[in-house]
């Protein structure tokens, strides 16, 4: 059991919490580049588009989450094999599903530029964005595969190595080809589409290699494309990609109502966003931990270390919520003054600033509620939880922003936290019975 404390979990957190550092900092960079660009058409177009872009591909989440808890039992009972197949038929589906964006890209593009109030200058913009960053469809996807491979195997370095490389890499292309050829948001397009791919390409060629160390690599399509297991699969991934679109949706709902109240309010809002983000990736790797530690623990059969790990993740997530938001507290200002250098949008930015304090500690508990229930596999609890949650945020945002305005649409997405970790421990008992 002492494997499983405090400090040993921090541990398996820690390279986790390195490479989720850098996945933020990617939005932060590419925010301060456009946003010191001195127009706000630049930060407005590269928001909304980026966004867009991460509510779309990370609807696709379950090829990373659903990894992880298939995986992690899979090691639990030492078979490599299967785990090999799951590698397999995830590429598979991430080549079907970026063949159907890249055909659809069209209509999700003239669908998007109808429903936000763009000016001219700010549409063309977020084309140019779109254009590009449709193409990185292939190569981030095949991201979320492999770190969720890692994660499974409790190799979290290996997982936190591939995202700080393409986090890393995406920063230095995007500032040279913002800062050295002028390229705006057509550089920070670029940079995510070259980093993608260089990434995914070289670390895919090293989990086969690493997989080659247990197992004969031997390709068995009867195996990859078993009905049962694809059935499974299905059941299991539906449920996550529900899941995880409605979570982006309602992230991109957020911009739309910023929008709705004014371009200077996306480009305040987008800059505490990524903010709010850094917490939440922070936070995170502790709930990224607890996927691979949860699976192996209702592989093993193990409840006392299932409530072991569940008791210490949540102690080290509150503990580090509370000192970010300490952090922010102290040096919001200084931060926000560095993404712009319009007064209007930081002056409007400090305004709103309290929620940078706030927001770590509330949303941390359903950040590992998240993570408890994906390395049980508890994939339907997660759908209704979050169908639930986004329902009655939805419901209250326009209510609010209406009466409040932005305030409105702060107190909205904090409630709509509370909700998600709220509607999870309703269902929390349930991942006992999984134990004999």
């Amino acid at each position: 059991m002492k494997k499983y404390s405090l400090i040993y979990i921090a541990k398996l957190s820690f390279p986790i919490f390195l490479a989720n550092v850098a996945i933020p900092l990617v939005g932060i960079i590419d925010t301060g580049l456009m946003g010191n660009l001195g127009n706000i058409s630049y930060l407005t177009a590269t928001s909304i588009a980026a966004n867009l872009f991460s509510m779309i591909f990370w609807s696709f989440g379950f090829l990373k989450m659903g990894t992880v808890g298939m995986v992690s039992q899979a090691h639990g009972k030492n078979d490599y094999n299967k785990i090999l197949d799951i590698l397999l038929r995830n590429l598979f589906f991430v080549i079907i599903i970026s063949l159907i964006l890249i055909f659809f890209q069209f209509l999700i593009l003239n669908l998007t530029l109808n429903i936000f109030e763009l000016s001219k200058e700010t549409q063309n913009l977020y084309q140019d964005y779109f254009n590009i960053r449709i193409y990185s469809a292939p190569g981030e996807l095949t991201l979320y595969i492999i770190t969720g491979i890692f994660i499974g195997l409790q190799k979290t370095k290996i997982s936190s190595l591939v995202v700080s490389c393409f986090s890393i890499l995406n920063i230095i292309l995007s500032i040279i080809l913002v800062a050295q050829y002028n390229l705006n948001v057509k550089g920070v397009a670029y940079g995510s589409l070259l980093a993608g791919y260089i990434t995914s390409i070289i670390f895919l060629i090293y989990t086969f290699f690493y997989i080659k160390k247990f197992i004969n690599i031997k390709i068995d399509i009867n195996n990859i494309f078993n009905a049962k297991q694809i059935k499974y699969i299905f059941h299991i991934n539906l449920n996550i990609f529900i899941r995880t679109i409605l979570l982006s949706f309602s992230f991109l709902w957020f911009i739309y109502l910023s929008n709705k109240i004014g371009e200077e309010y996306v480009a305040a809002n987008t800059i505490l966003i990524n903010l709010v983000n850094l917490a939440a990736f922070i936070l995170d790797a502790y709930a990224f931990a607890t996927q691979g530690l949860v699976g192996y623990s209702i592989g093993k059969n193990d409840k006392n270390l299932f409530k072991l790990i569940v008791k210490n993740s949540f102690i080290l997530s509150a503990i580090t919520s509370i000192f970010i938001s300490i952090v922010y507290l102290l040096i919001h200002k200084e931060i926000i003054y560095q993404m712009a250098d319009i007064d209007l949008i930081r002056n409007l930015t400090v305004d709103y600033s309290i929620w940078l304090i706030i927001f770590p500690l509330i949303s941390s508990f359903c950040y590992q509620f998240d993570g408890i229930f994906i390395g049980a596999s508890q994939t339907v609890e997660l759908r209704n939880a979050m169908i639930f949650s986004s329902i009655i945020y939805l419901f209250i945002s326009v209510i609010l922003t209406n009466n409040f305005i932005n305030t409105g649409l702060w107190i909205s997405l904090a409630i709509f936290m509370i909700l998600r970790a709220v509607s999870l421990y309703y269902y929390f008992n349930r991942i006992y019975l999984r134990f004999n």
